[in-house]
């Protein structure tokens, strides 16, 4: 594969992408070089998705969405441990 070209993760996020020669593999907004986990710790640490575009604004409020749709998504396919008895 061409590292220019990024594959979307599915259909169902066709705005999160990975290329494993960007950000080392990691999911990232379209063809850029943030990633979701990039995405979310800046709304974790408090900032508005106003605050994130004016940041970085080459993102938009439909990037910022995507990535919280890709974690809630991921969160519902969690793998789950038994504790040992």
């Amino acid at each position: 594969m061409n590292h220019s070209e990024a594959l979307p993760m599915s259909t169902l996020h066709p705005l999160i992408t990975t290329d494993p020669g960007r950000r080392g593999g990691r999911a990232c907004v379209r063809d850029l070089r943030i990633s979701v986990g990039d995405v979310l710790g800046w709304l974790a640490r408090g900032m508005s998705l106003v605050e994130i575009m004016a940041e970085y604004p080459e993102l938009t409020h439909a990037d910022i969405h995507a990535c919280l749709a890709y974690a809630a998504d991921r969160e519902q396919h969690e793998v789950h441990v038994a504790a040992a008895t």
